[in-house]
Parts: structure tokens; C-alpha cells; sequence
């Protein structure tokens, strides 16, 4: 089975940074091959809404509310999926999650129902 598996999680002062990664295990590239890669969060009494994705090409999706401070980034040689987050504030934090899915799309998307294979989450804390 193909296995996301997230790190990097933790409690932060607004304003601060914070770096996840996710490791995606699971013979990549030979009964499966990795398109689109994102990340996921979701609040308590809140939706799960998609942050930011990447495909293969290298090519970038990204909420607006996250825009300007988070950059989504991946190692295909290492099949691995990160998220540099600066600038942030406390409605940032959440449980955030990866996913990765083989379906080719014209842009990376942003709705999790595309994906097909999710972590176990990291919980990321912003305090004001």
C-alpha cells in the first residue's frame, strides 16, 4: 500500500515558521506512480479544505488564505512532500494532512475527494 506518513508538527508563536514533511512510501513508481501531492488541514467544528498541492511538473495550487506565506515543495527522487509555512497566525492551526493521488488533472487539485491515499496528519498550534 502506498503510505504517507507526516512530520514536522508543533506549537508556534504567531509570526513564526514551521516546515512539514511527508514521506511517501510504497514502491512509487512501480505499482504506483505519484501525480499530484497536497496538503490538507482541518480545525475542530471546521471543513477539511485543501492548502496546497504540486504535481509532477512542478506546477503549484494554493488556498488563498495561505497564499504569499506557504510554498509547497517536493523531492521526486525521494518521493517526499513538504510545506515551508511562514507568517503564521493562529487561524492556521489545524491537523494537517498529505495526500497523494496518480490521477493526472490540468491543475493540481485542491479538493480531497481527487486524492486517493492520506496520512495520518501532524497537528500544527499557532499561539497569538
Amino acid at each position: 500500500q502506498v503510505q504517507p506518513v507526516e512530520s514536522g508538527g508543533g506549537s508556534v508563536q504567531a509570526g513564526g515558521s514551521l516546515r512539514l514533511s511527508c514521506a511517501v512510501s510504497g514502491y512509487i513508481g512501480y505499482t504506483f506512480n505519484i501525480y499530484s501531492m497536497g496538503w490538507f488541514r482541518q480545525a475542530p467544528g471546521q471543513e477539511r479544505g485543501g492548502v496546497a498541492a504540486i504535481d509532477s511538473s512542478g506546477a503549484t495550487n494554493y488556498a488563498d488564505s495561505v497564499k504569499g506565506r506557504f510554498t509547497i515543495a517536493r523531492d521526486n527522487a525521494k518521493n517526499t512532500l513538504y510545506l515551508q509555512m511562514t507568517s503564521l497566525k493562529p487561524e492556521d492551526t489545524a491537523m494537517y494532512t498529505c495526500a497523494v493521488t496518480s490521477r493526472k488533472f490540468a491543475a493540481p487539485p485542491l479538493n480531497g475527494l481527487f486524492y486517493g491515499y492520506w496520512g495520518q496528519g501532524t497537528q500544527v498550534t499557532v499561539s497569538s
